[in-house]
């Protein structure tokens, strides 16, 4: 079995609904999604899939979707102040974890036809997320 791996570094804002720490308040982090895709051979170049064909498709997506955006949940009592100053949102059906942020990311790429069996999504240096589609 072979995978290869990109890395995609974005920032964003978020905040928990139902939280009782300190990601109840708005916030930010230096994300980094990691986009793992696998296959049982090589393709006629030698290639699971060109580092480029995830940068084209995932990180144009990522960086307009979800960096230097507050990525909330849309019953956020936050967001129509936030609407009507204008900020870049990205609402969720559900509460912005970087569980279910990485779970976004790895719908999308299978969307744009990137077979990704796992996300990784770093929300700070010592934590992270894991997501894997099931194929």
């Amino acid at each position: 079995m072979f995978r290869v791996s990109r890395e995609i570094d974005f920032c964003y804002g978020h905040r928990l609904l139902n939280y009782e720490g300190k990601c109840r308040h708005l916030h930010g982090h230096n994300g980094r999604a990691i986009i793992t895709i696998e296959a049982e051979s090589l393709d006629g170049r030698g290639m699971v899939v060109d580092f480029n064909e995830i940068k084209r498709r995932i990180n144009t997506w990522i960086d307009d979707h979800l960096d230097h955006r507050m990525i909330l949940h849309r019953e956020d009592p936050i967001v129509p102040l936030l609407q009507n100053q204008g900020e870049p949102m990205y609402l969720l059906d559900v509460n912005p974890t970087a569980e279910n942020i990485a779970k976004l990311i790895a719908d999308i790429a299978c969307e744009q036809g990137v077979p990704v069996v796992e996300v990784r999504l770093w929300e700070t240096p010592h934590c992270f997320a894991t997501y894997c589609p099931k194929i």
